[in-house]
């Protein structure tokens, strides 16, 4: 769903680019409420990791495919402040190294595919983890539902945009029917994608899981036949085991080698058939004003490395160089607003995050 230069006024442009800088703002200081020194590499993974499964674009429909957009599986690892910045960090990586996304589009893609979808999907995932049993395969269920959702969202505020800005004159109703409906196919496999993911990472270290914290339940004891509270105690998730600083960096390094691979070898056998957006563009007229990228000429453009022939080869690096540069772009910002621990214990610290 990244939007090219030409679909959106100059106007509506600027405006969602006054929004999209506002948001990031509040971002990097609610970040610093989520991230701390154990936390914060983890991060810039997510962001390299959304890089990755984003380069594999999954067929939806007839000649139609979708790709992850990212926020709902973000604000649910790390949280939803956190979660702005690692789909804007990949957003910007994409557009000024591999000409996805219009630079000047750079506002309402960051609005629509990092804003909309996090706090969509994040808003939904917190009322569905309250009503639900508090479990770990609740949290599963709630991410696939919240990332289910927040895909047609993400479509209907892109239809939004398009009616206040949109540079062709197409029947508002028209583009609406046919991103939502497409949208929602795409949603499934968002869904999928963001319940797997959540559900591996929850199952080997649920204490790195953001949406996973605050449900701890209380331990039960026996007396008398009755169960009752036992005092200072909470489960069923245990505290951090003595290995849970290795523990830390195996997760980390399996995260970044299956980036690696998704992005350097699956990422060859993605469908080939223009994404949601592309394709209701196309049929609707919608891309009539298109506008080449800026950064048409990049050496890596398109996810190809320029003066290597060989597709398989060209994409496969293209992607190893996205994965590496987003998770130390994303990474350097993480660990720079990140919580230190000289923060926690002094006097005028006093809140808790949950």
């Amino acid at each position: 769903m990244h939007v090219p230069d030409g679909f959106i006024n100059a106007p509506t442009s600027a405006v969602t680019g006054v929004v999209a800088a506002g948001a990031i703002a509040v971002s990097l200081r609610g970040a610093r409420r989520e991230l701390d020194e154990r936390t914060a590499p983890l991060a810039g993974l997510v962001a390299a990791f959304i890089f990755a499964v984003q380069m594999l674009n999954f067929p939806v429909a007839a000649g139609t495919s979708g790709h992850l957009l990212g926020g709902a599986l973000a604000a649910i690892l790390v949280g939803p402040y956190t979660g702005v910045l690692c789909v804007s960090v990949v957003l910007l990586m994409q557009g000024i190294l591999f000409a996805d996304g219009g630079l000047t589009a750079l506002g309402v893609n960051i609005t629509d595919m990092a804003i909309v979808t996090t706090v969509v999907a994040y808003a939904l995932f917190r009322g569905l983890v309250k009503v639900l049993p508090r479990t770990r395969r609740s949290v599963t269920v709630a991410s696939f539902v919240a990332a289910l959702v927040s895909v047609p969202a993400a479509a209907l505020a892109f239809t939004f945009l398009y009616w206040i800005g949109g540079t062709t004159d197409v029947a508002i109703g028209k583009v609406a029917t046919a991103m939502i409906g497409v949208h929602v196919l795409i949603g499934i496999g968002e869904a999928v994608i963001t319940a797997l993911t959540v559900g591996a990472v929850i199952a080997v270290r649920p204490d790195l899981v953001y949406g996973a914290r605050g449900l701890q339940q209380r331990l039960k004891l026996r007396v008398n036949g009755e169960l009752v509270d036992a005092p200072g105690a909470t489960g069923p998730e245990p505290a951090p085991a003595p290995g849970a600083a290795r523990s830390h960096r195996k997760v980390w390094i399996t995260g970044l080698v299956a980036s690696l691979v998704l992005a350097g070898f699956v990422s060859f056998y993605a469908s080939a058939n223009p994404d949601g957006l592309e394709k209701v563009a196309a049929d609707k007229g919608i891309d009539e004003k298109a506008e080449e990228h800026a950064n048409a000429d990049s050496p890596l453009a398109d996810y190809g490395v320029e003066s290597i022939t060989d597709a398989r080869i060209s994409g496969g690096l293209a992607g190893v160089i996205g994965v590496g540069v987003t998770v130390v772009a994303g990474s350097a910002v993480f660990w720079s607003v990140r919580r230190r621990r000289s923060d926690d214990t002094s006097p005028s610290n006093t809140e808790t995050t949950v």
